[in-house]
């Protein structure tokens, strides 16, 4: 029971913080409403028994966010290296589909996996199976990589 309390504050602590953040208002009219539609959902999620660990990932918050900025360092990188590669001529765009390990050992974990890989540009994942990723890379330096294993190991890290 305590598990899923800590779940759901902080589920309507996210809808609510949306809600802010999305909306703009601040009369106490609204952000009273705002309170009572988030509670409702909420409880409508209880209902449902949706709020578990994986819908609502706290146990993994402050490794994520610790991850977030690196990946957003690659999506960089990897926007400049398609942009290289689409615009000169000299360099051959080669296209490879294969499957990459994927060293998870959960489903969440796979799940940002695979979104990461496919948040990168120049790379999407195509099919996911307990174990690897099949990913369409755009070069085969994309695909190179990704068989490093760097982006794999830092997601075993968030994972704990």
């Amino acid at each position: 029971m305590g598990g899923k309390l800590v779940h759901a504050i902080s589920l309507y602590a996210a809808l609510f913080g949306l809600w802010l953040l999305l909306s703009g208002f601040f009369e106490p009219f609204l952000l009273i409403l705002a309170l009572v539609c988030c509670a409702f959902v909420v409880a409508i999620a209880h209902r449902m028994d949706v709020i578990d660990h994986e819908g609502q990932p706290v146990h993994i918050t402050w490794r994520l966010l610790t991850y977030l900025p690196w990946l957003a360092v690659q999506i960089v990188r990897a926007n400049i290296d398609v942009a290289r590669c689409t615009l000169s001529p000299g360099r051959p765009i080669d296209p490879i589909l294969k499957w990459v390990p994927a060293g998870q050992r959960s489903d969440l974990g796979t799940v940002i996996y695979a979104n990461s890989i496919t948040l990168t540009p120049g790379t999407v994942s195509t099919s996911a199976e307990p174990g690897r990723i099949q990913v369409h890379a755009l070069t085969r330096d994309g695909m190179a990589a990704l068989e490093k294993g760097d982006m794999d190991a830092r997601v075993r890290a968030v994972e704990g």
